[in-house]
């Protein structure tokens, strides 16, 4: 007899045998052992010690598991980084699909620019919708012609979608035109391998002929001013940092998570694909944090624009 991989900080433990779809699927993901602690309608999930031994295996099946989350009273799940690329993607798809909200669990940051100066952030903030809406209407023409060129020469899932760390830790999909193979995902650490910077490949076999061309000149972020309307990123911001990027920052590094990120941002100006280093990159969006003002958003805004038009460091 085997036991599930959840570990519940209550006095209830049940034992049940785990040779269900749902185990063999965490097995194959390679779930960290957690634990779970509920709070004031929110649920904590951390990686358990070594040496403790009270597990739930409480779930026979995905389905179960989405479905307890929804019965249950739990608005926002909150979730340690220890858990790896694997365990963050686990439990966010199944958030996603419980409705529930999802947040990384990250030191806070009060040096934020929302907090120094409220009416320069709502100003920012109304700026992003504005031109957010202004820009789709603009650009719509040049997207149908790209989704155009996409069924006839990448056949497939139009967007691209992908977890992403957002404002305060909270999980979000970023939107982007697909530039590489179909299910490209599950090869990304094989292409990747043993790389300590920034996941980028020039040479990435997964990109397509017509994704190349779409991201030397960053077409394939126009549907990320859908996430700008929705309130999950900026139009200039640091990096949304993905899962397998995220849990490889160091804890210091990690207050950064809490910024609103952009689609673009010093990070993009200054370097681009030429910097690769993780923590250089969080420094960088450190200094553009402290710096922050509505007129320096609004530079590095015009100097995207060059920046784009030569397709600098793009890959």
């Amino acid at each position: 007899m085997t036991t599930s991989k959840v570990l519940l900080t209550t006095s209830r433990i049940l034992t049940l045998k785990t040779d269900s779809p749902f185990e063999q699927k965490q097995r194959e993901r390679s779930l960290p052992e957690c634990m779970l602690r509920w709070r004031q309608k929110q649920l904590w999930v951390r990686c358990s010690e070594q040496g403790q031994r009270r597990y739930l295996p409480s779930l026979e099946s995905e389905p179960w598991f989405v479905d307890c989350l929804k019965r249950s009273s739990v608005r926002l799940v909150c979730l340690d980084p220890k858990l790896g690329e694997s365990g963050l993607k686990f439990w966010a798809d199944g958030c996603e699909q419980a409705n529930k909200k999802v947040f990384l669990r990250i030191p806070s940051n009060p040096e934020l620019p929302g907090n120094r100066s409220s009416v320069s952030w709502w100003l920012k903030r109304t700026i992003d919708w504005l031109a957010a809406g202004l820009l789709l209407l603009v650009l719509s023409p040049v997207m149908l012609g790209i989704i155009l060129l996409m069924r006839i020469y990448s056949p497939g899932p139009i967007f691209f979608q992908q977890w992403r760390v957002g404002e305060r830790g909270k999980l979000f999909r970023i939107i982007k035109f697909r530039t590489m193979m179909v299910d490209a995902e599950k090869l990304h650490h094989q292409v990747m391998g043993n790389q300590k910077g920034l996941h980028k490949r020039k040479d990435d076999p997964r990109v397509t002929p017509l994704g190349r061309w779409m991201r030397k000149y960053s077409l394939d972020e126009l549907p990320q001013l859908i996430n700008v309307l929705r309130g999950e990123m900026s139009l200039v911001g640091p990096r949304p940092w993905a899962l397998y990027d995220a849990v490889r920052i160091s804890p210091e590094g990690q207050k950064r998570l809490n910024a609103l990120p952009g689609i673009t941002g010093a990070w993009q100006v200054k370097a681009r694909s030429n910097l690769l280093d993780l923590e250089a990159i969080n420094r960088s969006d450190l200094e553009y944090l402290s710096t922050w003002s509505v007129g320096r958003d609004l530079q590095l805004l015009l100097l995207t624009i060059p920046k784009v038009l030569s397709g600098f460091g793009a890959y």
